[in-house]
Protein backbone atom coordinates (compact mmCIF):
# COMPACT_ATOMS: atom_id res chain seq x y z
CA UNK A 1 0.00 0.00 0.00
CA UNK A 2 2.68 2.46 0.93
CA UNK A 3 4.61 1.99 -2.17
CA UNK A 4 1.30 2.51 -4.31
CA UNK A 5 1.01 5.77 -2.40
CA UNK A 6 4.01 6.71 -2.88
CA UNK A 7 3.91 6.17 -6.88
CA UNK A 8 1.03 8.02 -7.10
CA UNK A 9 2.63 11.01 -5.21
CA UNK A 10 5.38 10.70 -7.86
CA UNK A 11 2.92 10.55 -10.63
CA UNK A 12 1.17 13.65 -9.66
CA UNK A 13 4.58 15.37 -9.13
CA UNK A 14 5.51 14.81 -12.49
CA UNK A 15 2.40 15.92 -13.93
CA UNK A 16 1.29 12.64 -15.11
CA UNK A 17 -2.81 12.36 -15.31
CA UNK A 18 -5.15 8.79 -14.42
CA UNK A 19 -4.63 6.24 -17.23
CA UNK A 20 -7.89 6.15 -19.12
CA UNK A 21 -7.20 2.61 -20.05
CA UNK A 22 -7.15 1.58 -16.59
CA UNK A 23 -10.12 3.59 -15.75
CA UNK A 24 -11.87 1.78 -18.30
CA UNK A 25 -11.00 -1.86 -16.99
CA UNK A 26 -12.37 -1.17 -13.65
CA UNK A 27 -15.63 0.14 -14.72
CA UNK A 28 -15.53 -2.68 -17.35
CA UNK A 29 -15.45 -5.35 -14.14
CA UNK A 30 -18.21 -2.85 -12.44
CA UNK A 31 -20.22 -3.19 -15.08
CA UNK A 32 -20.21 -6.83 -14.82
CA UNK A 33 -20.89 -6.61 -11.19
CA UNK A 34 -23.90 -4.52 -11.92
CA UNK A 35 -25.19 -7.03 -14.50
CA UNK A 36 -25.39 -9.56 -12.34
CA UNK A 37 -26.60 -7.77 -9.20
CA UNK A 38 -29.49 -6.64 -11.62
CA UNK A 39 -31.33 -9.46 -11.21
CA UNK A 40 -32.30 -8.62 -7.78
CA UNK A 41 -34.20 -5.47 -8.90
CA UNK A 42 -37.83 -5.06 -10.66
CA UNK A 43 -38.51 -2.43 -12.97
CA UNK A 44 -40.50 -0.51 -15.73
CA UNK A 45 -39.61 -0.67 -19.07
CA UNK A 46 -40.97 1.48 -22.06
CA UNK A 47 -39.46 1.00 -25.82
CA UNK A 48 -40.50 3.57 -28.00
CA UNK A 49 -39.88 2.60 -31.80
CA UNK A 50 -40.25 5.10 -34.89
CA UNK A 51 -39.47 3.97 -38.47
CA UNK A 52 -38.21 6.75 -41.16
CA UNK A 53 -38.33 7.31 -44.57
CA UNK A 54 -35.40 7.92 -46.89
CA UNK A 55 -35.63 11.45 -45.36
CA UNK A 56 -35.33 11.12 -41.89
CA UNK A 57 -38.80 11.59 -41.35
CA UNK A 58 -40.97 9.64 -39.22
CA UNK A 59 -43.21 6.95 -41.18
CA UNK A 60 -45.10 4.96 -37.92
CA UNK A 61 -44.16 4.49 -33.90
CA UNK A 62 -45.13 1.69 -31.89
CA UNK A 63 -44.45 1.84 -28.13
CA UNK A 64 -44.40 -0.81 -25.18
CA UNK A 65 -44.36 -0.50 -21.87
CA UNK A 66 -43.44 -3.95 -19.59
CA UNK A 67 -42.41 -4.34 -16.02
CA UNK A 68 -40.49 -6.79 -15.13
CA UNK A 69 -40.59 -8.80 -11.70
CA UNK A 70 -38.76 -11.85 -10.02
CA UNK A 71 -39.88 -15.33 -9.87
CA UNK A 72 -37.32 -17.96 -8.16
CA UNK A 73 -34.74 -15.59 -8.75
CA UNK A 74 -35.22 -15.33 -12.84
CA UNK A 75 -36.68 -12.14 -14.46
CA UNK A 76 -39.97 -12.58 -15.72
CA UNK A 77 -41.43 -9.89 -18.25
CA UNK A 78 -45.05 -9.00 -18.45
CA UNK A 79 -46.74 -6.45 -20.92
CA UNK A 80 -48.22 -3.44 -19.32
CA UNK A 81 -49.28 -1.08 -22.43
CA UNK A 82 -49.64 -1.20 -26.30
CA UNK A 83 -49.05 2.47 -27.88
CA UNK A 84 -49.59 4.67 -24.45
CA UNK A 85 -52.49 2.52 -23.67
CA UNK A 86 -53.07 -0.49 -21.29
CA UNK A 87 -53.15 -3.65 -22.90
CA UNK A 88 -56.78 -4.92 -22.63
CA UNK A 89 -58.87 -6.88 -20.11
CA UNK A 90 -58.59 -10.09 -22.10
CA UNK A 91 -54.81 -9.83 -22.67
CA UNK A 92 -54.27 -8.64 -18.89
CA UNK A 93 -55.82 -12.29 -18.07
CA UNK A 94 -53.90 -13.92 -20.44
CA UNK A 95 -50.51 -12.58 -19.34
CA UNK A 96 -51.56 -12.86 -15.42
CA UNK A 97 -52.19 -16.70 -16.66
CA UNK A 98 -48.91 -17.18 -17.78
CA UNK A 99 -47.71 -15.72 -14.55
CA UNK A 100 -49.64 -17.97 -12.54
CA UNK A 101 -48.44 -20.82 -14.21
CA UNK A 102 -44.54 -20.51 -14.54
CA UNK A 103 -45.33 -19.87 -10.49
CA UNK A 104 -47.12 -23.32 -9.89
CA UNK A 105 -44.36 -25.06 -12.11
CA UNK A 106 -41.62 -23.46 -10.08
CA UNK A 107 -43.17 -24.03 -7.00
CA UNK A 108 -43.53 -27.90 -7.85
CA UNK A 109 -40.28 -27.96 -8.63
CA UNK A 110 -37.53 -29.07 -6.10
CA UNK A 111 -34.95 -27.46 -4.27
CA UNK A 112 -32.17 -29.12 -6.50
CA UNK A 113 -34.14 -28.28 -9.97
CA UNK A 114 -34.73 -24.57 -8.50
CA UNK A 115 -30.79 -24.12 -7.76
CA UNK A 116 -29.65 -25.83 -11.15
CA UNK A 117 -31.81 -23.86 -12.81
CA UNK A 118 -30.95 -20.65 -11.54
CA UNK A 119 -27.32 -21.53 -11.54
CA UNK A 120 -27.91 -22.07 -15.71
CA UNK A 121 -29.55 -18.74 -16.11
CA UNK A 122 -26.74 -17.18 -14.37
CA UNK A 123 -24.18 -18.46 -16.41
CA UNK A 124 -25.83 -17.96 -19.60
CA UNK A 125 -26.11 -14.26 -18.08
CA UNK A 126 -22.82 -14.24 -17.75
CA UNK A 127 -21.80 -15.14 -20.99
CA UNK A 128 -24.19 -12.69 -22.57
CA UNK A 129 -22.14 -9.63 -21.26
CA UNK A 130 -18.31 -11.29 -21.33
CA UNK A 131 -17.88 -10.19 -24.71
CA UNK A 132 -17.27 -6.55 -23.28
CA UNK A 133 -14.29 -7.69 -21.29
CA UNK A 134 -12.51 -7.40 -24.29
CA UNK A 135 -13.50 -3.45 -24.46
CA UNK A 136 -10.17 -2.18 -22.81
CA UNK A 137 -7.71 -4.38 -25.31
CA UNK A 138 -9.86 -3.57 -28.10
CA UNK A 139 -9.64 0.67 -27.80
CA UNK A 140 -7.32 3.20 -27.69
CA UNK A 141 -8.30 5.44 -25.31
CA UNK A 142 -7.81 9.15 -24.68
CA UNK A 143 -8.37 11.07 -21.91
CA UNK A 144 -10.33 13.90 -22.80
CA UNK A 145 -10.90 16.00 -19.93
CA UNK A 146 -13.65 16.34 -17.09
CA UNK A 147 -17.55 17.14 -17.26
CA UNK A 148 -20.42 17.33 -14.19
CA UNK A 149 -23.11 15.28 -15.26
CA UNK A 150 -26.17 15.10 -12.75
CA UNK A 151 -23.71 16.55 -9.84
CA UNK A 152 -20.95 14.04 -10.40
CA UNK A 153 -17.47 14.49 -11.92
CA UNK A 154 -16.78 12.22 -14.62
CA UNK A 155 -13.77 11.58 -16.52
CA UNK A 156 -14.86 11.91 -20.49
CA UNK A 157 -13.10 9.20 -22.43
CA UNK A 158 -12.30 8.87 -26.26
CA UNK A 159 -12.12 5.19 -27.73
CA UNK A 160 -11.03 4.55 -31.11
CA UNK A 161 -10.06 0.76 -32.09
CA UNK A 162 -6.71 -0.30 -31.72
CA UNK A 163 -5.33 -1.29 -35.10
CA UNK A 164 -4.67 -5.23 -35.47
CA UNK A 165 -6.62 -5.97 -33.05
CA UNK A 166 -8.29 -9.43 -33.26
CA UNK A 167 -11.39 -10.21 -30.96
CA UNK A 168 -11.72 -13.16 -29.15
CA UNK A 169 -15.65 -12.96 -28.88
CA UNK A 170 -17.64 -13.43 -31.49
CA UNK A 171 -19.98 -10.43 -30.61
CA UNK A 172 -16.60 -8.57 -30.25
CA UNK A 173 -15.58 -7.96 -33.60
CA UNK A 174 -17.86 -5.89 -34.20
CA UNK A 175 -15.57 -3.27 -32.21
CA UNK A 176 -13.08 -2.65 -34.85
CA UNK A 177 -15.86 -0.80 -36.48
CA UNK A 178 -17.08 1.52 -33.80
CA UNK A 179 -15.92 4.23 -31.92
CA UNK A 180 -17.22 6.76 -29.24
CA UNK A 181 -17.08 8.46 -26.02
CA UNK A 182 -17.57 7.02 -22.21
CA UNK A 183 -18.18 9.31 -19.31
CA UNK A 184 -16.99 7.70 -16.21
CA UNK A 185 -17.89 8.64 -12.58
CA UNK A 186 -14.39 9.59 -10.97
CA UNK A 187 -15.96 8.68 -7.23
CA UNK A 188 -17.23 5.24 -8.15
CA UNK A 189 -15.82 4.29 -11.71
CA UNK A 190 -19.24 3.71 -13.20
CA UNK A 191 -20.59 4.15 -16.30
CA UNK A 192 -22.56 7.45 -16.47
CA UNK A 193 -23.13 7.45 -19.92
CA UNK A 194 -21.63 6.58 -23.42
CA UNK A 195 -21.71 7.48 -26.97
CA UNK A 196 -20.99 5.35 -29.99
CA UNK A 197 -20.69 5.52 -33.49
CA UNK A 198 -20.43 2.90 -36.13
CA UNK A 199 -17.86 3.91 -39.00
CA UNK A 200 -18.25 0.75 -40.88
CA UNK A 201 -21.09 -2.00 -42.24
CA UNK A 202 -21.44 -4.45 -39.29
CA UNK A 203 -22.99 -7.94 -39.78
CA UNK A 204 -24.79 -9.41 -37.51
CA UNK A 205 -25.75 -13.70 -37.88
CA UNK A 206 -24.35 -15.02 -41.31
CA UNK A 207 -25.98 -12.66 -44.32
CA UNK A 208 -28.62 -11.89 -41.84
CA UNK A 209 -28.97 -8.09 -40.66
CA UNK A 210 -26.28 -5.60 -41.46
CA UNK A 211 -26.08 -2.03 -39.44
CA UNK A 212 -24.63 0.63 -42.16
CA UNK A 213 -22.11 3.46 -41.26
CA UNK A 214 -23.35 5.88 -38.85
CA UNK A 215 -25.61 4.18 -37.16
CA UNK A 216 -25.17 5.86 -33.51
CA UNK A 217 -26.35 4.40 -29.62
CA UNK A 218 -26.49 6.69 -26.45
CA UNK A 219 -26.75 5.09 -23.22
CA UNK A 220 -27.24 6.44 -19.52
CA UNK A 221 -26.53 4.89 -16.26
CA UNK A 222 -28.39 5.96 -12.67
CA UNK A 223 -27.28 5.52 -8.74
CA UNK A 224 -30.27 2.97 -7.23
CA UNK A 225 -30.22 2.68 -3.88
CA UNK A 226 -27.09 4.21 -2.98
CA UNK A 227 -25.39 0.60 -4.02
CA UNK A 228 -25.67 -0.37 -7.88
CA UNK A 229 -25.89 1.49 -11.12
CA UNK A 230 -28.71 0.48 -13.69
CA UNK A 231 -29.41 1.31 -17.49
CA UNK A 232 -32.09 4.81 -17.40
CA UNK A 233 -31.58 5.61 -21.01
CA UNK A 234 -30.77 3.67 -24.37
CA UNK A 235 -31.12 5.59 -27.70
CA UNK A 236 -30.41 3.63 -30.94
CA UNK A 237 -30.49 5.17 -34.48
CA UNK A 238 -29.44 3.74 -37.17
CA UNK A 239 -30.25 2.25 -41.04
CA UNK A 240 -29.76 -1.25 -42.37
CA UNK A 241 -31.03 -4.21 -44.17
CA UNK A 242 -32.67 -7.38 -43.04
CA UNK A 243 -32.04 -10.52 -44.88
CA UNK A 244 -29.83 -8.20 -47.73
CA UNK A 245 -33.93 -7.15 -48.77
CA UNK A 246 -35.80 -5.30 -46.34
CA UNK A 247 -34.32 -2.06 -45.95
CA UNK A 248 -34.45 -0.75 -42.48
CA UNK A 249 -34.25 2.83 -40.85
CA UNK A 250 -35.21 3.23 -37.32
CA UNK A 251 -34.83 5.13 -33.66
CA UNK A 252 -35.54 3.21 -30.83
CA UNK A 253 -35.34 4.60 -27.06
CA UNK A 254 -35.54 2.63 -24.26
CA UNK A 255 -36.11 4.43 -20.73
CA UNK A 256 -35.98 1.95 -17.35
CA UNK A 257 -37.45 3.44 -14.26
CA UNK A 258 -39.02 2.00 -11.14
CA UNK A 259 -36.78 0.22 -9.47
CA UNK A 260 -37.12 -1.83 -6.69
CA UNK A 261 -35.24 -4.28 -4.53
CA UNK A 262 -36.73 -7.88 -4.97
CA UNK A 263 -37.78 -8.79 -1.55
CA UNK A 264 -37.26 -12.55 -1.19
CA UNK A 265 -40.44 -13.53 0.60
CA UNK A 266 -42.40 -11.02 -1.99
CA UNK A 267 -45.37 -12.31 -3.82
CA UNK A 268 -46.80 -11.84 -7.24
CA UNK A 269 -50.70 -12.44 -6.58
CA UNK A 270 -53.32 -13.22 -9.28
CA UNK A 271 -55.78 -10.02 -9.89
CA UNK A 272 -58.51 -12.30 -11.24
Amino acid sequence: MRVMMVFAVVATAMGAGPDPAAIVRKSIELDQQNWMRMKDYTWIARATTQRLDASGNVKSTEAEAWETTILYGEPYRRTLERDGKPISAEEQRREQKKIDQTTAKLERATPEARERRLAEYMKQREKDREFLREIPDAFDFKLEGSEKIDGRQTWVIAATPKPGYRAKHGDAKAFSKIEGRMWIDQSEFQWVRIEAKTRGTIAAGWLVARLNPGATLEFEQTRVNDEIWLPSREVLRGSGRIALLKKLSEQQEITWTRYRKFQADSKIVSTR
